[in-house]
């Protein structure tokens, strides 16, 4: 029997996850933790029994605590909930697939208790990865990614010598507006943000992908989980997201890992790793795929790659300005308060504004997240 918790249960890996637990009855959910759906998060009680539940939002825990009364689970909220659940003595593996810096501290007390990380908040490494990464050394604490093409980079890497490897191809499937040009995306409104051609995500990754903000921060992603420079991470456009990305090595071959669009091969991988299990689901048929295309990815019309990578090689706080500033113009644009190329707008010009702290403590992190929020807030 293999124990997990679960930081982001209601959203859309979390929800993933929970399928798996479901077609693999040796997995047992301890822990569970969300933002504010109580209704859903009273479902996953009364169907995985964890011990324990954890909302972000007081008010909509102490509804839960009503509501699932008649059960055992306690209930608890906010950050220090969210670092019980990460810590549950126990759970062996914690699947962190909340949005945004909300994961870094769970994280960290997560690798300090000993547990596997099964990474799904890409958050903490852009960000914190300078604090997590020696942390995980030094605890000897896997951590294992969830992002398809992390785990594919992961699964490439396998059996292969590290020190050989020439560069990451991290693929990009493009999103829904690849070829567009920027008079071509000056009236794209949410609703057409939204629809990705080949994944189903959460709203706000969705839109990232749309901008290619999503790709720049697995960039920066790789950059940590694989310890390689931005000069040996390159970015391919793969429409047909089969190939969600490659290893070449100093010989010139190239390792891919292909699958069909659907996250729960990668979830399922994490949870079991080094172990393959069954899974449900369509398998590729490449007499149906066809063909297979790659494109270089245009940093001209879709500047958020651009500016990743900027952030990355620039370091310190520049990644933490990166990410804040994306997360809150994604925010203002789908309440309609701002135009789509406002976004990449808005984070080049927090980034002009800030000055660099050098390896940033937790505490250094969120200020300037919070800063980078203010700066927004004077402008809109």
């Amino acid at each position: 029997m293999k124990r997990i918790a679960i930081l982001g249960s209601t959203g859309s890996i979390g929800l993933q996850t929970l399928e798996i637990v479901r077609d693999n009855p040796d997995l047992q959910v301890v822990a569970l933790a969300a933002g504010s759906n109580v209704n859903r998060m009273e479902e996953q009680i009364r169907e995985f029994k964890p011990l324990l539940a954890v909302l972000w939002d007081e008010g909509a825990a102490r509804d839960l605590k009503e509501r699932v009364a008649d059960t055992d689970v306690q209930v608890a909220y906010g950050m220090d909930g969210l670092i019980a659940a990460a810590v549950h003595p126990m759970a062996e593996v914690l699947v962190t697939a909340v949005v945004g810096m909300i994961g870094i501290r769970p994280t960290i007390a997560a690798i300090e208790a000993g547990k596997t990380i099964a990474l799904a908040n890409k958050e903490t490494l852009v960000c914190a990865g300078h604090l997590i990464m020696p942390l995980a050394r030094e605890r000897k604490v896997d951590i294992l990614p969830v992002d398809s093409e992390h785990s594919a980079i992961f699964q490439s890497m396998n059996g292969e010598p590290k020190n050989r490897i020439s560069k990451i191809l991290l693929t990009a499937s493009g999103g829904p507006f690849r070829g567009k040009t920027k008079e071509q995306l000056q009236n794209i409104r949410p609703e057409d943000a939204l629809k990705h051609p080949n994944w189903s995500m959460g709203p706000k990754i969705t839109i990232d992908s749309s901008t290619l903000v999503n790709k720049g921060l697995e960039v920066m992603e790789a950059r940590w989980l694989f310890d390689v420079d931005f000069s040996r991470i390159q970015v391919v456009v793969h429409p047909q997201s089969i190939i969600h990305s490659m290893v070449e090595y100093e010989d010139g071959g190239i390792m891919a890992q292909l699958g069909a669009p659907d996250m729960k091969l990668p979830i399922q991988y994490a949870l079991f790793y080094p172990d393959r299990r069954p899974m449900k689901g369509k398998k590729l048929d490449f007499y149906d795929i066809g063909q297979l295309t790659f494109e270089k990815p245009d940093m001209e019309n879709f500047e958020g790659l651009r500016l990743a990578y900027k952030a990355g090689e620039t370091g310190g706080s520049m990644p933490v300005v990166y990410n804040a500033a994306n997360e809150k113009a994604v925010r203002l644009f789908l309440d309609g308060k701002i135009s789509y190329l406002r976004i990449t707008e808005i984070i080049r010009a927090c980034m002009e504004e800030h000055r660099k702290t050098d390896n940033p403590d937790v505490e250094q992190i969120l200020r300037t997240e919070q800063e980078t929020y203010e700066y927004i807030e004077k402008l809109y």
